[in-house]
C-alpha cells in the first residue's frame, strides 16, 4: 500500500508509491509524434481499463464503445481507495496509509484530436466531468481536496499520448493550495475583500497582462510567474470553488480555455503543458476569501539546481511581453 510521509520540518507531505513504478515507459520523447500500437483508451478498448465511475453517452452499455468521454479509476494509482487512513507516529515523524482516489478522464474517444482541437461542447463536457467527480468524491469523509491536472506530452508528466486530464482525492490538503489560502486569509482579514478579485480588477483596468476576456472568465498572465507563458484563467465573480460554478459558466470556460491552449500552440509550436485547477477543500468550499482558478503552464524550461535549492523560479520571458504575443495571435 501507498504511505504519505510528512517531512517535519516544512510539514510538506510526500507520496511513497512503489506501485508507480509499474507504469507504462514505451512511448515517444516528444508530443505531436503520433504512435501506433495499442491505446487503452481507444474505442473498443473499453475492457482494458477499470471499470468506469462515470460516462456521457449516447447508447451502449457501461464498459463498452458508444461513449463521448470516460472516467476511469488509475491503473497505476498514486494513491489506493480502500483502507483506513491509521494516521500514526514513527518517533518524530508522521504518516498515514495512502489512501485516496485516482481517477483518468478519457477526453475523448478520438486518439489523435487534443483539448485545444475538440468541439466546444466536447470540451465544456470534460469540464462538467471534473465538476461531477469532485461531488462524487467530496461524499467520502475521508478526501478532503481533490486536484485536477492536465499532463500533456513526455516533458509534462504525460505516459499516454491520448488526450486524457486525470483527478487525485487527497485526505489532506496539498501544501501550495494550503499557502495560497492562508495568503488569502490574510489579504482578507486585512481589508475584508478577495485578494483574486482584486488582481482581477487592477488587471482589467490596465489591461498590461490580460490575454483574454469573456463575458464571465478571465485569462492573464500572472504578475510574478514562475514559468515563461504562465496563464491564469479565473471567473470574473467571486466563485470558491469549481463545483459550485454554473452551466453557464462551464460553457462560457470551454470556449477560453480552449482558445488560451489554441494560441499557446501557436505561439510556441505545440509545447508540453500542464493545468492544474486550484479550488477551496471539500470542508470549506463556500467562503469569501478564496477564488477558484486554473493555472496553465507550457514545460520551456527545466527546474534546475537554483531553483530546486532556493524555490526561487528563474523565468526569461516577462509576463508583459508573453500576455502581448498571446493577445496578438490569431486563434
Amino acid at each position: 500500500m501507498p504511505e504519505l510521509r510528512k517531512d517535519p520540518i516544512t510539514g510538506r507531505w510526500v507520496i511513497i508509491s512503489s506501485e508507480r513504478g509499474k507504469r507504462p515507459a514505451d512511448f515517444q520523447d516528444q508530443r505531436g509524434k503520433r504512435r501506433g500500437g495499442f491505446c487503452p483508451f481507444d474505442t473498443g478498448n473499453e475492457r482494458t481499463t477499470p471499470h468506469e465511475t462515470l460516462a456521457y453517452r449516447e447508447n451502449g452499455q457501461p464498459d463498452g464503445p458508444g461513449w463521448r468521454l470516460r472516467v476511469v479509476p488509475n491503473k497505476f494509482p498514486a494513491l489506493q481507495i480502500e483502507g483506513d487512513l491509521n494516521k500514526q507516529g514513527e518517533g518524530i515523524f508522521d504518516k498515514m496509509n495512502g489512501i485516496g482516489a485516482h481517477e483518468v478522464i478519457i477526453e475523448t474517444p478520438d486518439h489523435n484530436a487534443t483539448l485545444a482541437s475538440l468541439p466546444q461542447k466536447a470540451v465544456e463536457e470534460v469540464l462538467w466531468s471534473y465538476r461531477d467527480r469532485m461531488e462524487d468524491l467530496k461524499k467520502d469523509r475521508r478526501f478532503q481536496y481533490a486536484l485536477i491536472f492536465k499532463n500533456e506530452g513526455l516533458t509534462a508528466g504525460a505516459t499516454l499520448e491520448h488526450s486524457h486530464s486525470q483527478l487525485v482525492a487527497l485526505p489532506i490538503v496539498p501544501i501550495q493550495v494550503q499557502e495560497e489560502i492562508d495568503g488569502c486569509k490574510r489579504h482578507f482579514d486585512l481589508k475584508e475583500r478577495c485578494i483574486f478579485c482584486d488582481i482581477i480588477r487592477q488587471e482589467m483596468h490596465s489591461g498590461t497582462r490580460v490575454v483574454l476576456e469573456t463575458p464571465l472568465f478571465i485569462a492573464l498572465a500572472p504578475y510574478a510567474p514562475r514559468f515563461p507563458f504562465e496563464t491564469w484563467i479565473l471567473p470574473k465573480r467571486h466563485v470558491s470553488c469549481y463545483a459550485c460554478s454554473t452551466n453557464e459558466d462551464y460553457r462560457d470556460l470551454a470556449g477560453l480555455l480552449q482558445n488560451v491552449l489554441r494560441r499557446i500552440d501557436r505561439a510556441l509550436s505545440n509545447p508540453p503543458y500542464n493545468y492544474v485547477v486550484h479550488t477551496s477543500p471539500f470542508r470549506d468550499e463556500r467562503n469569501d476569501y478564496y477564488h477558484w482558478h486554473i493555472e496553465v503552464a507550457p514545460k520551456l524550461t527545466s527546474i534546475a539546481g537554483f531553483e530546486w535549492g532556493s524555490g526561487f523560479h528563474i523565468n526569461p520571458t516577462p509576463p508583459e511581453e508573453a500576455a502581448k504575443f498571446l493577445r496578438d495571435i490569431k486563434a
